[in-house]
């Protein structure tokens, strides 16, 4: 027992226990720590703040979305096209707008240099060396207009001819044809469709300007001398009212009508505000 506390003392004096030595040495690393904050401040804090904090950063970054909720963005979809489709009651509205006749009268007196053909499909008659006609020949041109009365000169006529199909039996031909109708200070009209230069054609008005901003309807033309005088009976909706200077009793058409003389030279009173020509 004795050589057994002297040991014991001895060991005791050098060798120390685990768990003493533990304790120990997590003081000292407390002392180290401790010495490295007051030396050195910022690193002993960014050392304490470098601990992952796993919940609260999924908390700062994770959006709560509600399962309820609608798609914002659907929602926005169908707002716009709720905008952007007419509701029924406008579209019969507009189907059931009344209809006002206007009608016009254009002239080639060949003093504009109209029209002027432009044969690209390079189809000849050999025997005449002329232009037989046939697609993709184009016929820009540009004619008077006159009102229905014949006593207003209105303006004129401006667009193109695209040349689709020749017929020979009925020595016509059928062009899609592009052009507007210009009436001073009144505005415009645009048209689009088939021009058959052998019988009645009708074309869709797509719009205009003026007071015939918004318009929409047909146009019916009446061949009644090709190329130089044609009859258009416009068949308007979606506009106001046409003024009274544009709804005169009409001359009836017939190959022998001509305006009159103050019209065709344009005087004041016998033509249209600020006149295109």
């Amino acid at each position: 027992m004795a050589l057994r506390t002297d040991v014991h003392a001895v060991v005791s004096g050098v060798v120390v226990s685990s768990q003493t030595s533990g304790a120990l040495s997590s003081k000292v690393n407390l002392q180290k720590q401790q010495g490295i904050g007051h030396k050195f401040p910022l690193l002993a804090h960014s050392r304490r703040d470098s601990t992952p904090k796993t919940c609260c950063t999924q908390a700062r970054i994770t959006p709560v979305v509600s399962s309820s909720s609608p798609n914002l963005f659907q929602k926005q979809q169908k707002e716009q096209q709720k905008q952007d489709e007419p509701s029924q009651t406008s579209r019969e509205s507009r189907a059931d707008a009344p209809i006002q006749e206007m009608h016009v009268y254009e002239f080639n007196e060949n003093d504009r240099n109209s029209p002027a053909y432009l044969p690209f499909s390079l189809k000849f008659d050999l025997t005449k060396g002329l232009p037989v006609g046939n697609i993709g020949d184009l016929v820009p041109f540009s004619n008077k207009l006159y009102d229905g009365s014949l006593q207003t000169r209105l303006g004129i006529t401006a667009g193109m001819c695209i040349m689709i199909k020749y017929y020979p039996e009925k020595k016509g031909h059928r062009y899609e044809a592009i052009y507007s109708f210009y009436f001073g200070d009144y505005g415009h009209i645009s048209v689009q469709g088939s021009y058959l230069t052998f019988e009645d054609s009708e074309l869709a008005i797509t719009g205009g300007s003026g007071i015939f901003r918004g318009v929409y309807g047909v146009v019916k033309l009446h061949q009644i001398v090709y190329p130089t005088k044609i009859f258009y009976t416009f068949e308007l909706q979606g506009i106001p009212p046409l003024p009274a200077e544009l709804t005169r009793p009409i001359v009836p058409p017939n190959p022998s009508v001509t305006a009159s003389p103050n019209a065709v030279r344009a005087r004041p009173g016998f033509v249209a505000p600020n006149f295109s020509d």
